[in-house]
């Protein structure tokens, strides 16, 4: 998967962070794999991304500078190939009576 600042990401359900003075430590519980994360800026957008409705979202809210956001986008792409992190797909809702799609839960 190839990530993309319009994206939206989250986390992966198994994956756990745990703050250290460097920054913090990544596992995931289904394949065991340990991750050091050596930026705070790093953690802080990682934190943020189930919060913003995409990558450069969560970039900005973090204040993130814009110079700075192509090596943020090479260290998410390292993140999403070893399983850290996720596309979030959004997922048409039902068919209402008239056919239009109408969000999850509400018809």
């Amino acid at each position: 998967m190839a990530v993309e600042f319009g994206d939206r990401y989250s986390l992966d359900p198994m994956v756990s962070l745990r703050p250290e003075p460097f920054g913090a430590l990544a596992y995931h519980f289904g394949t065991r794999k340990l991750i050091f994360l050596r930026s705070p800026d790093i953690v802080a957008v990682l934190r943020e991304l189930d919060n913003s409705p995409s990558l450069a979202g969560a970039l900005s809210e973090c204040g993130v500078d814009p110079r700075r956001w192509p090596s943020f986008l090479r260290a998410m792409q390292r993140l999403a190939d070893s399983g850290m992190i996720r596309r979030v797909v959004d997922r048409p809702g039902p068919a209402t009576a008239s056919g239009a799609r109408s969000p999850v839960g509400k018809a």
